[in-house]
C-alpha cells in the first residue's frame, strides 16, 4: 500500500443545472488535478448538476419548473455521460470521489460515485437522510451506503454535508478503519448571517472534528455560487440576501485535525493540493482510538445495519434465500 498520496480538492461552481456543461469541466478539472500529479481529486457535494439552491428559496409548487429542469440534468450511472468521466479517471490514471443528483428512473439521490484510476467503479453510495427541505427532491440511501473501501490508495470512504453532524453515521465510518475520507459540502452562502448551523464556521469545524475524532486525513471539497448561479436562482433582492455569492470553503484536514493547505478565498474557483502520509494516522491513534483502545463497548455500542435492502423481493430471491440459509445449516452441522 502506498504511503504518501497526494491528493486534490475541488473548489469551484459547477456549469448550473447543466448536464454535459459540468462533466466537461469535471474532465478539465480530472485533466488538471493528474497534471499537477495528485492521485485523487474529490469533488463538493451534488457538483452535477449543481445543489438545489432553490428548494431554500420558494414553495415546491413555484419550484416545479427547476424541479424538472434539474431531474433532466441529474446523472444517471452507465450513461454516455457517466462513462466519459470514467474514461477521464483512466486516462489521467487517477481516483475520483464524485458528488452528484443520481438519476434512478423517477427518483433522484444525492450520491457519491467512487471511481479507480483505471476507470472502474469502487462504490457508489446515497446519503443516508437528506436534509430539511432536500426531502422534497430526493430519496435516500441505506446502510450499505455508510461505507469504506479498501483500495490501493488506503480505506476511502465519504460522506455529505449534514451527514457529518450525525454522531452514529461518523462512528459507523470509523469503526471501518477509515484513511481518507471526502466530506463533500455544497457552499457556505445561504441565510448568513443568520443561521449559524448553516455556516462556514460550524460546517468547517465539522470535518476538522471528523478529522481529529476518527484519525483519519479529510479532504472536504466544497461548491461556490456563482453570479450566473444567482442570476438563475434569484429573482428578487430578498432572495439575493437569502444566497449570496461565494461560500466557498474547501479544506484539507490531517489526522490532528490541522490544515494541511492554506485555503483559497470564498469566491475564488481552484484545486486545492496536499500530500498525505498514512504513517501519521497511527501516531493519531496511539492517544485515542475511538474504536479501539478508547472505546468502552462495556458502556456503549453501536447497532449497524450495513445491508443493501431490496424494495421488491421475487420469489427467485426467496427459494434462492432458503436454498442459502440451508447450505449454510447443512455445513455447520457438518
Amino acid at each position: 500500500m502506498s504511503q504518501c498520496i497526494k491528493v486534490a480538492c475541488v473548489q469551484a461552481a459547477p456549469v448550473f443545472m447543466d448536464l454535459e456543461g459540468t462533466v466537461n469541466k469535471t474532465i478539465q478539472l480530472i485533466e488538471e488535478a493528474s497534471q499537477n500529479g495528485a492521485q485523487l481529486i474529490a469533488f463538493p457535494e451534488t457538483w452535477i448538476p449543481g445543489y438545489p439552491w432553490f428548494l431554500w428559496l420558494d414553495t415546491p409548487m413555484a419550484n416545479m419548473p427547476k424541479t424538472y429542469q434539474y431531474h433532466q440534468n441529474s446523472l444517471e450511472l452507465n450513461s454516455e455521460s457517466a462513462q466519459r468521466i470514467q474514461e477521464a479517471a483512466k486516462k489521467h490514471h487517477i481516483f475520483v470521489v464524485l458528488g452528484f443528483s443520481e438519476r434512478d428512473h423517477g427518483s433522484l439521490y444525492i450520491s457519491q460515485w467512487t471511481i479507480n484510476d483505471l476507470g472502474e467503479t469502487v462504490s457508489i453510495r446515497r446519503k443516508l437522510k437528506a436534509t430539511h427541505v432536500e426531502r422534497t427532491l430526493f430519496g435516500e440511501g441505506d446502510g450499505h451506503s455508510i461505507r469504506v473501501d479498501e483500495t490501493r490508495l488506503g480505506n476511502i470512504g465519504a460522506l455529505c454535508c449534514w451527514e457529518h453532524l450525525q454522531p452514529l453515521a461518523r462512528y459507523a465510518m470509523y469503526s471501518q478503519h477509515e484513511q481518507i475520507h471526502i466530506a463533500a459540502w455544497p457552499s457556505f452562502s445561504l441565510y448568513q448571517p443568520q443561521m449559524a448551523s448553516i455556516g462556514p464556521d460550524v460546517n468547517i469545524a465539522a470535518s476538522r472534528l471528523y478529522a481529529a475524532e476518527g484519525q483519519c486525513f479529510v479532504i472536504a471539497p466544497c461548491a461556490i455560487v456563482s453570479q450566473d448561479m444567482q442570476d438563475i436562482l434569484c429573482h428578487s433582492e430578498e432572495q439575493k440576501k437569502l444566497l449570496a455569492l461565494g461560500g466557498g470553503h474547501a479544506r484539507i484536514f490531517g489526522p490532528d485535525g490541522r490544515d494541511l493547505v492554506t485555503p483559497l478565498a470564498e469566491d475564488e474557483e481552484g484545486i486545492l493540493y496536499a500530500d498525505l502520509d498514512l504513517s501519521h494516522i497511527t501516531i493519531a491513534k496511539t492517544a485515542a482510538d475511538p474504536v479501539g483502545h478508547y472505546a468502552r463497548p462495556d458502556v456503549f455500542q453501536l447497532i449497524f445495519n450495513k445491508n443493501a435492502v431490496k424494495k421488491v423481493i421475487t420469489k427467485q430471491d426467496h427459494e434462492q434465500e432458503q436454498i442459502d440459509k440451508l447450505s449454510t445449516e447443512t455445513h455447520a452441522e457438518g
